[in-house]
C-alpha cells in the first residue's frame, strides 16, 4: 500500500535513514526524571520539583517550581500555550502558559472526588483527562473541571488486569498505555476503539496515524492504519529516550539531553 503522507515519510527517515548527530553541540548538561517537547521543538525537562524550558537549540528559556506541591510527576506540552503539570503525590494539576507562569489556581483532584489518580494529560479545548485507579476508569473534564465523559471500569470492559503508566491525546483520540497488554485507544466520548499490540513501553509519541517509541535500544515507528512497523539501527549507547518535533530531535541520557536538527533529507516516492 502506497502512503502519501509527508510526516510519515519524515518519521521513517528519522527512524531508518538519519544518523543522529553525535557532536553534542546542543547538550543540556542536566539530569532529568522526565522530559517532553512541544510541536515547535521546545524542550521541557523535569528535575524532581523543577521544570526547565529550553529552546530547540538547547538554550535555557524559563524555570518553574512550586515547592508546596512536591515533585512533578509528568508534563504534557501538547498545547504549547498551556502545558499541563501533574503532581501525583498531592493529586494536583497545574496549567502554565508559554512563559511557565501559572495559568490559574492548581486543580485539586481530591476535591473533585478522585483520590487515586495515577495519570493525567491534556485534551482539546483546554480540557483534560485523568486515569483514576479508584474505579479503574479514564475521565475527561472540561476547562472548568466539570466531568464530561468516562470510560467506566476498564478492567471489566477490557477483561484485563491493566496497570497503565502513560497516556496522551492526539487528533481526538486518547492513547492509554498498559505495558503488559499494549496501547488502548479511545475516542473523545470515552468509547473503546481498539488495542494496539505494542508492549513493554514506558511512553511514546503519536503523530497522525503513527506511534513512535524506543524499544530494545532501537527507535521504532508503527503505522497503526496499515499495521506496519519499522525500526532504526541501534540508538547511541546509553540513550534512554528520543523525541522529534519541528525537524529537531532530542535524545535523553541519564545526565543530559542532546538536541539538534535533522542533518539530511530524502525525498519519498
Amino acid at each position: 500500500m502506497k502512503i502519501n503522507n509527508l510526516k510519515y515519510s519524515a518519521w521513517l527517515l528519522i527512524g531508518v535513514v538519519f544518523a543522529f548527530s553525535t557532536s553534542r553541540d546542543n547538550t543540556i548538561q542536566h539530569a532529568s526524571t522526565a522530559f517532553t517537547t512541544d510541536n515547535i521543538g521546545n524542550i521541557y525537562l523535569i528535575n524532581h520539583d523543577e521544570l526547565l524550558k529550553y529552546t530547540p537549540d538547547g538554550k535555557l528559556f524559563r524555570r518553574y517550581s512550586n515547592l508546596r506541591l512536591g515533585n512533578i510527576s509528568s508534563i504534557d506540552a501538547t498545547n504549547l500555550l498551556k502545558p499541563l503539570l501533574f503532581y501525583k503525590d498531592y493529586q494536583q494539576l497545574v496549567f502554565l502558559d508559554n512563559q511557565l507562569t501559572e495559568n490559574s489556581a492548581p486543580i485539586s483532584l481530591e476535591k473533585l472526588g478522585y483520590e487515586q489518580t495515577e495519570l493525567a494529560c491534556s485534551s482539546a479545548n483546554n480540557s483534560f483527562w485523568i486515569y483514576s485507579k479508584q474505579n479503574n476508569e479514564v475521565i475527561r473534564f472540561d476547562e472548568t473541571s466539570r466531568k464530561l465523559v468516562n470510560t467506566g471500569n476498564l478492567k471489566q470492559l477490557l477483561k484485563e488486569n491493566i496497570e497503565p503508566n502513560y497516556m496522551i491525546e492526539h487528533n481526538g483520540h486518547l492513547f492509554l498505555n498498559s505495558p503488559e497488554q499494549g496501547i488502548f485507544e479511545f475516542d473523545m466520548f470515552g468509547a473503546y476503539v481498539r488495542t494496539i499490540a505494542i508492549k513493554q513501553l514506558k511512553q511514546f509519541q503519536v503523530d497522525e496515524s503513527i506511534i513512535f517509541y524506543v524499544q530494545h535500544g532501537n527507535f521504532c515507528n508503527y503505522h497503526y492504519g496499515i499495521f506496519e512497523e519499522k525500526c532504526s539501527k541501534p540508538l547511541p549507547e546509553n540513550c534512554l529516550e528520543v523525541r522529534y518535533s519541528n525537524k529537531y530531535y532530542t535524545l535523553r541520557y541519564a545526565d543530559s539531553l542532546v538536541s539538534g536538527k535533522i542533518l539530511a533529507e530524502k525525498k519519498s516516492n
